[in-house]
């Protein structure tokens, strides 16, 4: 799949997001290793903390389907070129530590980094 259908995969599942409190769906789309994509949005709760972000939504609904390598990860809100959080940043980097980001907007434009870039000297436990 290309970039641009990556992002455009984004931008369709955003409408899917559950975002009653901060009113800021989210929708990302995991490009995996064998060509596999596997989409993800932003599901809130009320207590804050037991959110989770589309861009984990999608790993981990990739590695429950026994997926464990990943290229690209496109990633789209309604706003500017949408930005992976800090959480998202480290869990990314642990399973894709080479995974290209791209960071889109509902037009379908996009700036492309690597995880590494947006986490510079991330932290890893020995495996």
């Amino acid at each position: 799949m290309n970039d641009r259908d990556l992002v455009r995969l984004a931008n369709e599942v955003r409408r899917y997001a559950y975002a009653p409190y901060s009113k800021f769906p989210v929708g990302a789309a995991l490009l995996c290793a064998d060509g596999t994509v596997v989409t993800g949005v932003n599901v809130e709760n009320a207590v804050n903390g037991l959110s989770l972000c589309a861009e984990r939504v999608a790993l981990f609904k990739a590695i429950s389907d026994g997926k464990h390598e990943f290229v690209r990860i496109a990633v789209s809100c309604a706003s500017d070129h949408c930005r992976p959080c800090g959480a998202c940043r480290q869990v990314l980097y642990e399973h894709a530590p080479n995974l290209e980001i791209l960071m889109g907007n509902p037009e379908g434009e996009f700036v492309r980094t690597t995880i590494a870039e947006l986490l510079p000297d991330a932290f890893m436990l020995k495996r």
